[in-house]
């Protein structure tokens, strides 16, 4: 059984930074890509970034481009998102997705975390 747990949300100014990780159970971590998304109140789910198994290849939302990083340590199963200049739009619920493939669609991406709530007041 896989399972994703999501830590280090919380609140934020305008401008600050937040670290979130996903710590990954079972033994293949290493062979699956990535992703973060994110649902903000009202809206559909989206794409945040996504990783590639070997860390060799990286994809990031316009949105965030610039200002978050997504990285992975395949020993200690986890996978982070660096979030700096954070605006109140990065407001939301952001998940932790494994696929197959890397990959924007949340369709493809089998395994989700529960979902850590970021919130950026101005």
């Amino acid at each position: 059984q896989v399972q994703l747990e999501e830590s280090g949300g919380g609140l934020v100014q305008a401008g600050g930074s937040l670290r979130l990780s996903c710590v990954a159970s079972g033994r293949t971590f290493s062979s699956y890509s990535m992703g973060w998304f994110r649902q903000a109140p009202g809206k559909e789910r989206e794409f945040v970034a996504a990783i590639t198994w070997s860390a060799g290849i990286t994809n990031y939302a316009n949105a965030v481009k610039g200002r978050f990083t997504i990285s992975r340590d395949n020993a200690k199963n986890t996978v982070y998102l660096q979030m700096n200049s954070l605006e109140p739009e990065d407001t939301a619920i952001y998940y932790c997705a494994r696929a197959e493939v890397m990959s924007q669609s949340p369709l493809a991406y089998s395994y989700w975390g529960r979902g850590n709530q970021v919130t950026v007041s101005s």
